[in-house]
């Protein structure tokens, strides 16, 4: 009888096939991310408008109650909380939560507004936090586009 040797065969995949895999990746991933990277601030920007109109109502709804709207000074948080001293006016809150804009930046108010002097400014100051701004840092308000 002789004696057969086996032979092993490893079943694997070798270093240069998982490094071409990884480099296709790669490429995949360079060609696609960037399509992905504006649609980001575009769904930050609509978020912010829709935010900004709901914000807007609750102001109308606690000037219905309160006969004026909310003075700089008190801000938006008058819409979660009474106004000292006018508690019994109050119908509030009239929104649930203040939430920040979606770049984590409380939203701004003003009253009398500059952009609308018969009325108020409501404005986030978007990505870059600051007043003003071009671009993708451009305030985005009440006012318009």
């Amino acid at each position: 009888m002789k004696m057969q040797l086996l032979k092993k065969t490893s079943r694997g995949f070798t270093i240069i096939e998982i490094m071409v895999v990884v480099v296709i990746i790669g490429i995949l991933a360079a060609a696609i991310i960037p399509q992905f990277m504006g649609t980001t601030h575009d769904a930050k920007v609509s978020t912010t408008k829709s935010n900004i109109a709901e914000l807007e109502a609750a102001l109308e709804r606690f000037y219905i109650h309160m006969d004026r709207h909310p003075t700089t000074e008190e801000g938006l948080k008058v819409l979660t909380e009474p106004p000292a001293g006018e508690e019994s006016k109050w119908r509030g809150p009239y929104i649930k939560l203040l939430r920040p804009d979606p770049w984590g930046n409380p939203f701004q108010y003003r009253i009398p507004g500059t952009h609308r002097t018969s009325g108020f400014d409501l404005w986030s100051r978007g990505s870059d936090a600051a007043d003003g701004g071009q671009g993708e840092a451009a305030d985005i308000g009440n006012w318009g586009p």
